[in-house]
């Protein structure tokens, strides 16, 4: 099972980290949600901060380029081997620097990657 880190993630099931979270678990993937606030997104609990996570295939990036340069050192940390700049998060330095520490990018909507068959 491909384990994919949402960060990002909120409760509001208008915003699309909610929806990808959503998409990804129906998909049969098993889904991390972090994002500022705790919650729930279905049965799967919203954690916060800078959660332990190990082995992740994909990390999907619904956090602004501004507030991500906290979460470098934590995404370096979990070592993704892929990360998703969906449409907004677009950071074109932080993605070279992954680049660099060995992880894939891409930028495009991660539910149209999902739809078909990106993901």
């Amino acid at each position: 099972m491909r384990k994919v880190v949402v960060l990002g993630a909120s409760a509001n099931p208008l915003r699309y980290s909610y929806k990808a979270t959503v998409s990804m678990q129906q998909k049969g993937f098993q889904v991390i949600p972090i994002g500022l606030r705790s919650g729930n997104i279905g049965s799967l609990q919203i954690l916060t901060g800078y959660p332990e996570v190990d082995k992740v295939d994909t990390l999907l990036l619904y956090v602004n380029p501004e507030n991500q340069k906290k979460y470098y050192d934590y995404i370096f940390s979990i070592r993704p081997g892929t990360i998703v700049f969906n449409p907004g998060t677009e950071n074109f330095e932080f993605a070279r620097t992954a680049r660099e520490n060995g992880i894939s990018v891409k930028f495009d909507c991660a539910i149209n990657m999902l739809e078909d068959g990106l993901l």
